[in-house]
């Protein structure tokens, strides 16, 4: 295709003669902080955007006709199949030695692990795959090379019994082993995975309900090891069970420093071997994601992100597609893993819509335990109606007005709204990162009265970089302990989560009718409020200042209609609850 209006700088950065010209009539492209947002733009989206540049109106026409002549292709996915005949004949069937444990508790990672071939290349090579059955239930999963000739295959059981197994593969040595295990009883504290129940909330697999209070460490673990290891201690000490989090490693505003491991064979100065992936990378990377699960947080997994300086934004077709299938068969036998398609998937010159609904049928084929699937916006929404969606990841898309929208989400999309990204507490210098504590805390619990889950995050300037938005390491904010007190009152309220109720103009409300009432009055100061309810009906009225983290029951019931005194404050919530023998 030739460059026209409508090509993506992108497309004219991946082409190196291209490059160059593009680069005479605009060098500050070359050490620009924002080259990942400039991608995605046109050349006349991007004259018109960089004002500080003063471009005369023809400026585009310019560039175009420099690159006259020149043409780009996009990639397809298509790559070819394995050989049939990996092994030669001489090689016995389902002869690999193996080693697999006899017992596993239910929702626990049952391993099988072989150690097979390693001529030619495995990653690309050998087929894998395994068919599991408990009963009349049966679960197809694939399995993956480790590397140094180690195969394994892995599988959430999700009920109690006996298990068994017979293993499919184009390379002799492993195909056809057959085993079976006795699944025992979950773990005391394991419930399974998360699903969403009631149509926009969450519990896990057991029924036992589960509140998302999410926060945010995109490269928490591309830092040193002493860091990690500080993150983890800081994780356990706070209220969050739901922890947004890169696989590929990011470059952006305090992200400059290069990760211990990469997730391909190869390095930044020699270039990468994308068909060999790098089997320390995602072992690292499962040690951190059962951490995570030790301490009852959920793992919201990015698959890709645009904040990239080692062309891990920008695969070939092929090779992302080969990725998303290697990662599914590595980490869905855990049952705390949440699937993100993208952080801010509109960021992403390279891909299209076709490509992530490509991904997203990859992991509904190959996960066998249906995680959570969704994906993140930055300034347009996906179309979250799309089957494989199970819930809203949602980023504002307003600066000031972002919970206020929740309820209306929810009618729109009829599924749980999560607000992963409503901006972040702390002080750097971009509007998305300096909010306060008391508004992230007002955000929290405008969402959650409006029936949605916000995520926090925080990014307060530190002498080494390490703000707990990317790198981890400490929280300083006044937001968390006041977040938790939030969880509290979620964790204490109808088993079947909050939803909207019809509110005044100025306040939100929700709950179930007759029985349990939310109020939340934000940054409005009431010194009193008027209520007016079905009489007959006897409530037990508190006052909680959302801030102080306090809450007062009054004394008495109330019933019909009834004032109820408040300390002129910001941040008070009422709670109304039904008394017993309350008709």
């Amino acid at each position: 295709m030739e460059y026209n209006q409508q090509t993506k700088i992108g497309y004219i950065w991946a082409n190196e003669q291209a490059r160059r010209i593009l680069l005479r009539h605009a060098p500050e492209l070359e050490a620009s902080s924002y080259l990942s947002f400039i991608k995605m733009n046109t050349l006349h989206q991007y004259a018109q955007s960089n004002q500080s540049q003063q471009r005369p109106p023809e400026w585009a026409d310019q560039v175009l006709d420099a690159l006259a002549g020149l043409s780009y292709e996009r990639g397809t996915a298509v790559s070819a199949p394995p050989s049939r005949d990996y092994e030669s004949s001489s090689v016995g069937r389902g002869t690999a030695l193996c080693r697999a444990p006899r017992e596993t508790a239910r929702w626990a990672v049952f391993e099988l692990v072989m150690h097979g071939p390693r001529h030619g290349n495995p990653y690309l090579d050998v087929e894998l795959s395994a068919s599991f059955s408990c009963g009349e239930h049966q679960v197809e999963v694939l399995g993956f090379y480790d590397g140094d000739g180690m195969y394994r295959i892995r599988l959430m059981p999700d009920r109690e019994g006996q298990w068994s197994y017979v293993t499919r593969s184009n390379s002799r040595s492993l195909d056809g082993i057959e085993g079976g295990f006795q699944c025992t009883a979950a773990d005391e504290g394991t419930h399974g995975p998360v699903r969403v129940v009631n149509d926009f909330h969450f519990a896990y697999e057991d029924g036992t309900r589960y509140v998302p209070v999410g926060t945010t460490c995109y490269a928490w673990t591309h830092q040193s090891r002493e860091l990690q290891e500080e993150t983890l201690a800081e994780l356990e000490a706070s209220p969050f069970n739901k922890l947004r989090m890169c696989v590929f490693p990011k470059a952006y505003l305090f992200n400059e420093n290069e990760p211990e491991l990469y997730p391909f064979a190869g390095s930044p100065a020699e270039g990468w071997e994308m068909e060999r992936f790098n089997p320390a990378f995602f072992r690292h990377l499962e040690q951190r994601i059962e951490q995570l699960g030790q301490l009852g947080i959920e793992a919201d997994l990015i698959l890709f992100h645009a904040y990239d300086r080692w062309g891990f934004s920008e695969l070939p077709p092929e090779v992302d597609d080969r990725y998303v299938r290697y990662i599914t068969a590595r980490l869905s036998a855990y049952r705390n893993v949440w699937w993100s398609l993208a952080n801010e998937y509109d960021l992403m010159w390279a891909k299209e819509e076709e490509d992530w609904e490509r991904f997203a049928a990859i992991i509904k084929q190959h996960d066998s335990c249906g995680h959570l699937l969704s994906i993140h916006n930055c300034f347009g929404f996906y179309d979250y109606s799309r089957d494989w969606v199970t819930h809203c990841s949602v980023q504002r898309i307003d600066v000031y007005r972002t919970a206020e929208n929740t309820d209306e989400w929810r009618k729109q999309w009829g599924k749980p709204i999560v607000i992963d990204e409503c901006a972040y507490e702390g002080n750097i210098d971009m509007g998305w990162g300096n909010i306060s504590g008391e508004e992230m805390v007002r955000r929290f619990w405008e969402g959650a009265v409006r029936g949605g889950y916000v995520g926090h995050g925080e990014t307060y300037l530190h002498p080494e970089d390490v703000l707990w938005w990317s790198k981890g390491g400490k929280l300083y904010g006044t937001s968390p302990q006041r977040i938790a007190f939030l969880r509290g009152v979620l964790e204490q309220g109808p088993e079947c989560g909050l939803n909207p109720l019809r509110s005044e103009w100025d306040a939100p409300c929700a709950g179930i009718p007759d029985e349990y009432y939310l109020y939340y009055y934000g940054f409005n100061r009431p010194s009193y409020r008027n209520f007016t309810m079905k009489p007959g009906i006897r409530y037990k009225a508190e006052v909680l200042d959302t801030w102080e983290m306090t809450t007062v029951e009054l004394a008495g019931e109330y019933e019909g209609s009834f004032r109820i005194p408040l300390p002129g404050k910001p941040y008070i919530a009422v709670r109304l609850t039904r008394a017993e023998n309350g008709n």
